[in-house]
């Protein structure tokens, strides 16, 4: 299923160009347009899903077996010296697009990509976090 107003969608139905890199019935990989480094690759589902809370389980499983055979290829086309896989969910979280999808970045020593954040402490005694978060699951 897909959604009429998705920026996504419009691509996996073919209404927007872009330049395919992996293609099997559930995914389309693609180069990002505003990439943060050559070979910078978006995997998309095909079937819409606004974030991680509506993609089905079998995908978010599928995906990240995706994400490292396309993170392997890079390192072989590129020689990186790493690789970031990268997911948002939530416009707090740096998500632009509403459908669901996977950054997977080459990264080279001393490149110009930021992808860091202020590193905080955690509590002396993180119990308490860990058991709001088991109560969660």
């Amino acid at each position: 299923m897909r959604k009429e107003d998705c920026l996504f969608c419009k691509i996996l139905n073919g209404d927007i160009p872009s330049t395919t890199v992996y293609e099997d019935e559930s995914f389309q990989a693609i180069l990002d347009v505003s990439p943060a480094a050559r070979g910078h690759v978006l995997i998309l589902p095909k079937n819409h899903a606004a974030d991680l809370f509506e993609l089905p389980e079998e995908d978010a499983s599928k995906i990240m077996i995706l994400a490292k055979k396309i993170a392997g290829a890079l390192k072989t086309a590129y020689h990186c010296d790493g690789i970031n896989i990268l997911q948002n969910n939530g416009e707090a979280a740096g998500q632009t697009v509403f459908h669901f999808h996977v950054h997977v970045i080459p990264r080279f020593k001393d490149d110009a990509v930021d992808i860091e954040w202020e590193k905080g402490q955690l509590p002396e005694d993180p119990t308490e976090i860990a058991d709001e978060i088991k109560a969660n699951l």
